[in-house]
């Protein structure tokens, strides 16, 4: 059973409902997750965490068992901005006016806007295997764009991604996951079985199949837009930025080099793993999150 001695709970925050997972006693720790997944991502590592921190593991509006709110037809529904502002929220309703934060993928997106929009509510901040999104899309070449391939497939207009995701979710789910994930390691060991049935399950549904491609959607618009006005705004707080060495972040881009222009207090290195730290390298994944945090 995935994570045993923590509560699921529900909490509507602003016009949506947010499920997340909840234990620990310590510091309020935050962590969002990356996609096609949910909050079960941090299965491997959450309990650990929770030995020191009060770990809360929240599905994103859109994804998981999370509030699915149709888009305002300008893609902002599922921009960062939006999601970042219900963690915030829920944060709050918790009891927790500042607090550490981590995510993966466009959880660190989602993590990354939070600390420019609510520079008081994150204390430390720490982004997985992922760059902000005016990085990324600005520095596109045809070596990211094939590899990356997920972000431009998802961005088409309604309804193609949508109909194609929808014929075979599972199939969409595997090969998503399976293709960032380093070429070395059994792909069945690093998604356990529960873990890829909780994804399918979660993105079997139509709702959620249409969010998903949304937030890609934003990517290219509104959270592109919000990005280039907030270029040369800094990181407040102290922030830490991993990746796998084995990705495609490394494979394309001086990571460091990036995060240090949006970071005054930066630390970071690669972890031995593909996209997917969390599930690749638990063990690494906690010992960099601990010596941070902590």
């Amino acid at each position: 059973m995935l994570f045993q001695g923590f509560e699921a709970r529900d909490l509507v925050v602003g016009e949506v409902n947010i499920h997340f997972v909840q234990c620990g006693d310590g510091p309020p720790l935050l962590l969002l997750h990356g996609v096609p997944q949910t909050h079960v991502m941090w299965h491997k590592v959450a309990p650990a965490l929770a030995e020191h921190f009060t770990v809360i593991a929240a599905d994103l509006r859109g994804q998981g068992d999370s509030g699915k709110p149709r888009d305002a037809g300008d893609h902002s529904t599922y921009s960062n901005r939006s999601m970042a502002y219900d963690q915030v929220a829920l944060m709050s309703a918790l009891g927790f006016e500042d607090f550490f934060v981590a995510g993966h993928d466009i959880g660190a997106r989602v993590a990354h806007r939070m600390t420019l929009d609510h520079p008081e509510r994150a204390s430390k901040v720490a982004f997985l295997d992922i760059l902000p999104t005016v990085e990324l899309y600005e520095h596109t070449n045809r070596n990211f764009a094939l590899h990356y391939w997920s972000n431009f497939f998802l961005a088409q207009p309604p309804d193609l991604p949508e109909r194609m995701i929808g014929a075979d979710p599972a199939f969409y789910v595997q090969r998503d996951l399976f293709d960032f994930v380093d070429d070395d390691r059994d792909k069945n060991d690093v998604f356990v079985e529960e873990a890829l049935a909780e994804y399918i399950r979660c993105l079997s549904d139509s709702d959620a199949i249409h969010a998903l491609c949304e937030d890609a959607r934003a990517s290219f618009s509104v959270d592109y837009d919000h990005d280039m006005t907030d270029r040369h705004k800094q990181i407040n707080c102290p922030a830490l930025v991993l990746w796998g060495a084995k990705g495609v972040m490394e494979r394309c881009f001086d990571v460091m080099d990036v995060w240090q222009r949006k970071a005054s207090r930066l630390s970071g290195r690669a972890l031995d793993a593909g996209h997917y730290l969390a599930e690749e390298q638990p063990d690494q994944t906690i010992h960099e999150l601990l010596k941070f945090f902590e």
